[in-house]
This record gives C-alpha cells, structure tokens and sequence, in this order.
C-alpha cells in the first residue's frame, strides 16, 4: 500500500543543483516517453527558461519547465503567458497524485514566481489521454488552437493564473 500523501508536503522548486542525483535517477514507460522529456534533459535555466521540480517531502517526485520565450507566442498572443513542457512524475512515483497537487500549486507558485504571468498555456499529444485527463482536472481549457508536434497533433490547453 502507498503512503498518504499529506499536501504540504508538495512543494514546487527552482532548480538546484542538489535535486541533480535524484533527477538523474528518473525514468519513464517507453510510452510516457514518446510524450515528455526526462528531466536531466532540461535542467538548463536561463532568464527564459525555468527549470522547477515537484518536491515531496525535499525529494524530488516530478518535474516541468516553464518557459517564457518567443516559443510561447505558438500557442497563444498573450505577452504575459508561459509555456509548460516536459511535465514527468518519476515512474517509481507514479499513483499517488503528486501530479495532480503539483498542477494545484501552480497558480500560487506562478503567481509568487513569475508576477507578470497570467496564463500558462501547453501542448499535450491527442494521444496522451492520461494528460489530458489530468490538465482538464486541473482547470486547463482546450484552446481549440492545435499544433503538429514530433509524433502527430496536440492540443493546445490554457489556464489562468
């Protein structure tokens, strides 16, 4: 049986460097990886580009970038919106609904982070019926909008922050 997952415990994290070893350690179904990147393929930050991670008690569970690049401007007009990408919850970790209090917490975690963001937009494979379910319980709107990505159509999903 797996523990109970008491909330405060669920943190979202900037990058540091100590999270390396356990992001490193991460792995996905060949399936959930046809659809998102391990994490120690994005832990590059930059002034448009933030790495953060989904603590459960200071042990890394998860993680997703926020961009705030030119990319965002493929999927929405909103100067003041990011682009989530590369969501993961380590395999070993899966089941116990980090992902969706991570998907919770980002509207305080955004709001406190980034002032200036008030939508977060991302696209998510037509295919990856187990994401869509999670981003729509979470609050995410279909945008209507679609974009081909590297293995076929995605949905381009929005939420308010």
């Amino acid at each position: 049986m797996r523990p109970m997952i008491i909330l405060n415990e669920i943190d979202l994290k900037r990058y540091k460097p100590e999270y390396l070893q356990s992001l490193s350690e991460f792995e996905l179904t060949k399936e959930q990886e046809q659809f998102t990147s391990l994490p120690m393929d994005r832990l590059e930050a930059t002034h448009e580009r933030h790495p953060i991670v989904i603590v459960n008690n200071k042990k890394p569970v998860g993680f997703f970038v926020l961009h705030s690049s030119d990319r965002v401007k493929e999927y929405t007009d909103n100067t003041n919106a990011m682009l989530l990408a590369a969501f993961s919850i380590n395999y070993f970790q899966q089941g116990r609904g980090y992902a969706s209090i991570a998907m919770k917490q980002l509207k305080v975690f955004a709001n406190q982070e980034f002032p200036d963001c008030n939508e977060i937009v991302l696209a998510v494979n037509k295919k990856n019926i187990a994401a869509q379910k999670l981003y729509e319980k979470a609050g995410y709107i279909d945008t209507g909008r679609r974009k081909m990505g590297p293995i076929g159509e995605q949905l381009i999903l929005s939420y308010s922050v």
